[in-house]
């Protein structure tokens, strides 16, 4: 028996505005940004946790160990949302996906809490699994909602991914700031807390969505005017492309032998124990995934209708380019964070400290003035109808206030600062913060570059922030294990960063959205967050090789490689451009 999905509440959606958006689009934007408050603030904590001495709180493991575990959770965490993606479309519908994925982070983050070996491993797993059934169906649901506005897309995605950094520049400063100087444990308990308040936003408040996200229909969908089509239309991604039972062998081998090796990898550093029997083994396994994995995926695009093939071939062509830049921007989480740990003169005193508390707290206050802004005019839009939902998040925005005022009166009770390792993190979502809408407003223009030429410059700008890493490490000796680097090193870098994650990574989602057939969409964005997921590994495993490669080349050595492989992916993805737009059909 088939049923019909009404996509009446796509056009619900934008009878209320919030500053000349969908006031939906902010419910999406908190519910995003408290979850990646939670993400984010656990992350900043991860690796120093693990790496700093037990007198300080950590654990006292060696980097290399560290970095592998870091680069395991960051490549699984967007390993499940094919998982995620795949329950969504078929079973869940978007909403009981990002719902269930919520209470799974939350337990995760308050088992972290616990500082135990098994409860960080089954914190790790729970958010895991909780970011698989979240991360998909978050961004499907503003593809969805977009979706017969596809010239508001670019501007929506950008807007949606201020929500994205507002959560990260919090998380990063409340929960770094407070696991740093209160106890580990307490960052990871906050990160959590705020976890459940995303949660009961999105819940409180769905009716904003009309019918979007709910349950999916078997076979019919309903078009933009109402009428009823066929899923197998050329509109819709052609005809029907179910599973075979080869596909679904080839997947069960693929995952199997791939989830085994990205676990194996920190489990062979840190207790010795290699699954695979040593690592020439393990890397074999490795190129057998990749070959299996690339069989199956060119298998089923070709059996596509034409149009839909090509520009299927054209979003893997632009996930291939997206994995590298992951795979250097991810070094924020890890070797850049051991670099302004250990490398970095963070200690300010006299006029130094006083200017540096200054810009902090306009750092800190003037962002999250512009966030309550924007709480305050969606609070005046949607109060009436969703007032317990509205009241939960002004709630959490009253607690976030209350640990800022409290950081910034500690700050300035002392004649001296320490920069807090983790600060730094937060340059990246402040940037994104204050540049977003202009970005957004070049991607709605006449100016706006096909998707080529935005890759090509978000790849080199990531470039350029590590010539500055590797040119401001250059007189540090071979193998030193601490250094007092200039702190306007890091801060260059991070700007530099910020445009070219602007360029990639919000467009790349909108690319995807338009690209991609509606009922194909929640599972296709599964795949694209597996480009992440290898890029992660990738950088962790590449990170983990700081000590190695500084003690034989020098530090800026190793930054350097990370300015000369994404130029170089920058100046192949342009020399695609023609072929890129031939393969997306008048896509732009």
């Amino acid at each position: 028996m088939s049923t019909t999905t009404n996509t009446s509440g796509n056009e619900d959606f934008f009878k209320t505005t919030v500053m000349g958006h969908p006031a939906g689009l902010f419910t999406l934007f908190f519910t995003e940004m408290w979850e990646r408050f939670s993400y984010y603030g656990m992350r900043a904590l991860l690796v120093l946790f693990l790496t700093s001495s037990l007198i300080d709180g950590g654990w006292g493991w060696p980097r290399a160990n560290a970095l592998a575990l870091y680069g395991t959770y960051t490549s699984m965490v967007y390993l499940t949302p094919l998982l995620g993606g795949m329950m969504a479309d078929k079973y869940l519908g978007h909403r009981k996906a990002i719902i269930l994925g919520a209470i799974l982070m939350t337990l995760g983050h308050a088992s972290m809490a616990m500082e135990s070996q098994f409860f960080l491993y089954l914190g790790l797993i729970l958010l895991i699994f909780g970011n698989g059934f979240f991360k998909p169906n978050m961004t499907s649901m503003v593809a969805k909602l977009y979706k017969d506005h596809p010239e508001k897309k670019d501007g929506a995605y950008t807007i949606f991914y201020m929500g994205v950094n507002s959560g990260a520049f919090l998380g990063i400063m409340l929960c770094g700031y407070i696991g740093e100087k209160v106890g580990f444990s307490w960052g990871f308990g906050l990160a959590g807390i705020f976890m459940f308040f995303g949660m009961m936003q999105f819940l409180l408040s769905q009716r904003i969505f009309g019918d979007v996200g709910l349950p999916p229909a078997r076979n019919l969908v309903t078009g933009p005017q109402g009428q009823v089509q066929d899923i197998a239309s050329e509109a819709n991604g052609g005809r029907l492309n179910p599973f075979t039972t080869t596909d679904l062998v080839l997947t069960a081998i693929t995952a199997l032998l791939a989830l085994t090796w990205v676990i194996n990898d920190p489990m062979s550093k840190v207790y010795g124990s290699n699954l695979f029997g040593n690592s020439t083994n393990a890397g074999y396994v490795m190129l057998g995934c990749l070959f299996l994995f690339l069989f199956l995926l060119f298998s089923r695009i070709i059996r596509y209708s034409a149009v839909t093939r090509d520009r299927m071939f054209a979003v893997f062509i632009i996930a291939i380019f997206y994995m590298f830049f992951w795979a250097s921007f991810e070094q924020a989480g890890g070797s850049m964070t051991i670099f302004a740990k250990d490398y970095v003169n963070r200690t300010l005193e006299g006029s130094g400290a006083v200017l540096f508390k200054i810009f902090n707290t306009l750092l800190t206050v003037v962002p999250l003035g512009i966030i309550t802004y924007a709480l305050i005019r969606l609070f005046m839009v949607t109060f009436d109808k969703y007032a317990t939902a509205t009241f939960s998040l002004g709630i959490s925005f009253v607690i976030i206030w209350g640990i800022v005022v409290w950081m910034l009166f500690k700050e300035f009770s002392k004649s001296s600062t320490e920069i807090a390792a983790t600060w730094f993190g937060i340059l990246n979502s402040f940037f994104i913060i204050a540049l977003g809408p202009l970005f957004a407003k070049i991607w709605e223009s006449k100016y706006n570059p096909p998707a080529s030429v935005k890759y090509m410059f978000g790849l080199f700008m990531l470039g350029i922030g590590f010539f500055a890493l590797s040119y401001g490490s250059a007189d540090i000796p071979l193998g030193a294990k601490a250094a007092s680097v200039s702190v306007i090193w890091l801060i260059i870098a991070y700007f530099f960063h910020t445009l070219g994650e602007l360029c990639i990574s919000p467009v790349g989602l909108s690319y995807v959205s338009k690209l991609v057939p509606g009922r194909m969409i929640a599972i296709t964005y599964g795949i694209w967050y597996l480009a992440i997921a290898v890029g992660n590994k990738v950088a962790g495993t590449m990170g983990g090789m700081i000590d190695s490669i500084s003690e034989e080349h020098g530090l800026s050595r190793f930054f350097l490689i990370f300015t000369v492989v994404p130029a170089a992916a920058g100046l192949v993805i342009f020399l695609l451009s023609p072929a890129l737009k031939k393969l997306m059909h008048g896509i732009r």
